[in-house]
């Protein structure tokens, strides 16, 4: 797999809240680079608000992989899928 680059803004030490906004799928994948994932990792760690956005993603990704519960309505658990694709895809 091809690892991606992020665009970061040149000799900064640090990704601001934008930058990893930008990228923060991308991280969540694994399909960063090791030195822009170090990047977006340390930033998630010290920023409050991204690392309970990368958070919440995860919650939902796994939620998404889980099978239909059992008497869940399937057109609640679509939805639900389609929500979690378009955070994906903006």
């Amino acid at each position: 797999m091809k690892m991606k680059r992020a665009f970061w803004r040149k000799n900064q030490p640090s990704a601001s809240c934008r930058e990893v906004g930008q990228v923060l799928q991308t991280y969540l994948d694994g399909e960063l680079r090791d030195a822009d994932a170090e990047l977006v990792a340390a930033h998630l760690e010290d920023c409050r608000a991204c690392g309970l956005e990368s958070a919440t993603y995860d919650r939902i990704k796994a939620a998404l992989a889980q099978p239909m519960p059992e008497g869940a309505d399937p057109e609640a658990i679509d939805r639900l899928r389609q929500f979690g694709r378009g955070l994906t895809e903006t």
